[in-house]
């Protein structure tokens, strides 16, 4: 594990490994680099993979710098390519990792991207009377305060609620049935540092990035799970639609982390994705 500063002055931890054009992989929520080390295998002869502990995860304390809000986390990523001089990199985000990069190009653009891969997020958390494609299709601001009380009274419970009782019927299942993988993750989730992951949250919840999608002039590839906890196909294909040419897979049976229920479709897809030449238009003179 190695380590980068940001311009507040927090460590920030990844890990680095690979050879070949610089790869950023982007973990959701809650989660940790650990999210994209099945996937090495695959990429590591051809690319440069960087895969951080976004702030305040991964167990790093961040102590008195800046809380992981969004727009911090965005910031992170363009101290990240400025600490290893990386002028052109594909990006991968998951969940939050989506929302990370949505914000990176808001604030600074897309010259220093050159391909991008979201995955299975709405660019609006919350809905309201005009918005029906954020997290189930009908939680709005009230259910959102809600979900804080949750987090604050037992964190890990108000995670697995938040996984369990949404879209997908199984997980509710697995969850009411004391599946054993839930209570890894209970298990897991209660090592977390509370405080900083609720305030993400609050963040997170805040953001609306429906105005940013249009301005991608980046390839975009999305990666949606057809039985997703959070979103319905609606939610993908309102994104595929505002992000000029994206290409658009729905990994049927799958959850919110598609790329891991199918790892190797997922790597083939991303690999073929990123690797396609640039399409060269020609100049006029």
């Amino acid at each position: 594990m190695t380590h980068f500063l940001a311009d507040d002055g927090a460590k920030i931890h990844l890990k680095i490994s690979g050879e070949g054009s610089p790869l950023i992989m982007l973990h959701g929520w809650t989660s940790s680099h650990q999210e994209w080390f099945p996937f090495l295998p695959f990429l590591h002869e051809r690319h440069r993979v960087y895969r951080w502990d976004a702030r305040g995860h991964g167990g790093h304390d961040i102590g008195d710098r800046s809380p992981p809000t969004v727009e911090r986390m965005a910031r992170d990523l363009e101290n990240l390519l400025d600490h290893f001089q990386i002028e052109k990199a594909a990006i991968v985000g998951h969940s939050m990792g989506a929302l990370t990069l949505w914000q990176y190009i808001r604030d600074f653009g897309t010259g220093r991207l050159a391909r991008l891969c979201f995955i299975d997020q709405s660019p609006k958390l919350l809905t309201d009377s005009t918005w029906s494609h954020g997290i189930y299709g009908d939680f709005d601001d009230s259910r959102s305060r809600e979900m804080v009380s949750w987090l604050e009274d037992d964190f890990a419970e108000g995670v697995l609620k938040l996984t369990a009782f949404g879209l997908n019927a199984r997980a509710r299942e697995k969850y009411l049935s004391g599946a054993s993988g839930w209570e890894k993750s209970r298990q897991a989730l209660r090592t977390l540092n509370p405080g900083p992951l609720i305030d993400c949250w609050t963040s997170l919840t805040a953001a609306d990035y429906r105005d940013v999608l249009a301005q991608i002039n980046v390839p975009s590839m999305l990666v949606y799970g057809g039985e997703s906890n959070f979103y319905g196909e609606g939610t993908a294909r309102f994104v595929a639609n505002q992000i000029p040419n994206a290409v658009l897979h729905i990994y049927e049976g799958t959850d919110h982390s598609p790329h891991q229920w199918q790892r190797e479709r997922f790597a083939r897809d991303l690999m073929a994705f990123i690797e396609v030449p640039p399409v060269l238009v020609p100049r006029a003179f």
